[in-house]
């Protein structure tokens, strides 16, 4: 009984009385191991086959890891090849790189991939396929590199395509702040480009990936690790990045370029980094779209590997 006190003392200050049956049944488990009980799972539904496991196990049944503490729990983080690595720009950000890692997740019954898991656990995630081709801003002549202006690709995501998802899939998304400042396409230096990127925000649900996110996406960092570098070896970088797509032509980024008021980076087909024009009526204007999202901390993976057999599901 003594062990009993010191459990709860020790471990179930603050539990809600909502976990009560949880919590009796972990103490009960953790009770009988003191007294050399065999544990059985043949009854219990679980995969355990030792008391230890069994309190691990029910433990995260009852109080199961949330949003990107799940997949930091279950996907080792690397350092080489394709998989989940550390962000060495943005502090407890966790970033997919390669060409092709396991960062599938089925959402809103769609082929989406994980693009990083957010230092306050949200998941950001951006569509596998191109949803259409659309300007992304058709104000004026030649548009508009300004997100927050609106942009009309801004109102179009946020508005009619947001509308369209399914009630769960709205439910799991959180509004964030974006980052929306701009960059160049020769620039060379990367910890300088995400500073600028980063220096002004839009606070909203839907929008697209930051030009730096794409060089990040990048198992190639010493080819490949900056704009610049991206543009000069554009034949073997698209090789080691899941983000570029053979079958997605040129797809718009977030990051409006700082050399003029109409232009807004592209990642074209072939891998490069360049200028697009906003506007309807101007040449090299309308582009494909794969929506980036936040999903909340608050979501549970329920199931899957990542891979894109066997994507994450959300409960």
């Amino acid at each position: 009984m003594q062990k009993i006190k010191e459990f709860v003392k020790k471990y179930m200050i603050g539990l809600s009385f909502s976990f009560l049956i949880c919590t009796v049944s972990v103490l009960a488990i953790t009770y009988f191991d003191s007294k050399n009980v065999t544990y059985s799972n043949e009854t219990t539904g679980m995969t355990s086959t030792n008391v230890q496991d069994a309190v691990n196990e029910l433990y995260n049944i009852c109080f199961p890891k949330m949003g990107g503490d799940t997949i930091l729990d279950k996907v080792s983080v690397v350092d080489s090849g394709d998989g989940l690595y550390k962000d060495e720009y943005e502090e407890n950000r966790y970033i997919y790189k390669g060409k092709n890692p396991n960062n599938y997740i089925t959402f809103n019954n769609q082929s989406w991939r994980i693009i990083s898991i957010e230092a306050d656990k949200t998941i950001k995630i951006m569509k596998n396929t191109s949803i259409e081709d659309r300007a992304w801003d058709n104000s004026e002549t030649h548009g508009n590199n300004n997100w927050a202006r609106p942009a009309s690709l801004n109102t179009y995501l946020n508005g009619e395509y947001y509308n369209k998802l399914s009630e769960i899939a709205q439910s799991q998304i959180v509004t964030k702040d974006w980052s929306i400042g701009g960059t160049e396409m020769y620039d060379n230096d990367l910890s300088g480009q995400i500073t600028a990127e980063n220096s002004r925000k839009w606070n909203g649900k839907v929008a697209l990936i930051t030009a730096s996110e794409y060089i990040r996406s990048n198992s190639n960092q010493n080819n490949c690790g900056t704009m610049s570098k991206t543009n000069e070896n554009y034949s073997s970088c698209k090789n080691t990045t899941w983000m570029r797509k053979s079958n997605i032509e040129d797809f718009w980024t977030l990051s409006p370029s700082e050399g003029g008021t109409y232009f807004t980076i592209l990642v074209y087909l072939d891998g490069r980094i360049g200028y697009g024009v906003g506007g309807t009526t101007y040449t090299n204007n309308v582009s494909a779209i794969r929506p980036s999202v936040y999903l909340s901390s608050e979501v549970q993976i329920t199931g899957g590997d990542g891979t894109s057999s066997n994507p994450y599901t959300l409960g």
